[in-house]
């Protein structure tokens, strides 16, 4: 859908465990963290390329943590974080 605005917002919330997440379950399937050193990795970083009408269409990236997959805009915000928080490592 277009129109629609993202304000993603970089904070520190101090130790997880001490965190009480309440997401909507009609939204959120599962909550999960991952380490910054952890998406610096290249092992972690990868691409997936999509098709339209039979050919080439648009790249996005993926970062990949053992079942969970970070993807689609959760992917493009994470991706120009990283740029901004980790200048010349990503």
């Amino acid at each position: 859908q277009q129109g629609q605005m993202v304000a993603p917002v970089v904070a520190n919330l101090g130790p997880l465990e001490a965190l009480t997440l309440n997401p909507n379950p009609d939204e959120v399937e599962e909550v999960f963290t991952l380490p910054l050193a952890h998406l610096l990795r290249e092992e972690n970083q990868g691409y997936t390329h999509f098709r339209t009408a039979g050919r080439y269409g648009y790249t996005l990236p993926v970062f990949l943590n053992g079942p969970h997959r970070v993807w689609g805009l959760t992917a493009i915000v994470t991706e120009l974080t990283l740029e901004l928080l980790a200048p010349g490592r990503y």
